[in-house]
């Protein structure tokens, strides 16, 4: 681990903070723009399973992960020098992307089948950015524990909705 800033946060410090939380809010935010139309149309059309949670749960669970996957990106690019910053965080930025696809997959184009397979890469980039993380900042990985631990969930709740439909 290459250590790049002092315990004392700067300006700079807080306005990448900022950005790396608001870029995770940002994600959420479009996600919530192809998810919106389907979640009272074409979502309502589908059988789910039991253990389907209320609608109402996931804005509030998203929310709250987007904002630790923020914190965990900024501890990371807060702890590293830029070259051992670089990887990590270009695969935590993959993996946001990946889950804006997932929203596009599962929502945007209604496909749950097609979902699937983008939600089981999204676990292992999640699995991996932790790992990353982990060598450079142990906190950071643990913030995105939570975000596993609930994509893990999604991707079981996932494959059981494309199997009964």
């Amino acid at each position: 681990m290459s250590s790049k800033r002092s315990d004392i946060a700067t300006g700079k410090d807080v306005l990448a903070f900022v950005l790396f939380v608001g870029l995770c809010l940002g994600i959420g935010g479009l996600g919530g723009a192809v998810t919106a139309e389907s979640v009272t149309t074409w979502y309502t059309t589908l059988t789910k399973p039991s253990f389907n949670p209320p609608n109402w749960i996931f804005g509030p669970v998203w929310t709250a992960l987007y904002i630790l996957m923020g914190v965990a990106a900024w501890r990371v690019w807060r702890a590293a020098d830029r070259d051992t910053a670089r990887g990590p965080l270009a695969v935590f930025a993959l993996q946001l992307a990946v889950n804006l696809g997932w929203s596009v997959a599962f929502f945007g184009l209604r496909n749950p089948g097609l979902a699937v397979v983008v939600i089981l890469l999204l676990d292992l980039l999640v699995l991996a950015t932790a790992l990353m993380f982990r060598r450079i900042d142990r906190l950071a990985a643990w913030l995105l524990v939570p975000y596993l631990a609930w994509i893990s969930f999604a991707t079981l709740l996932n494959i059981t909705i494309w199997r009964i439909n």
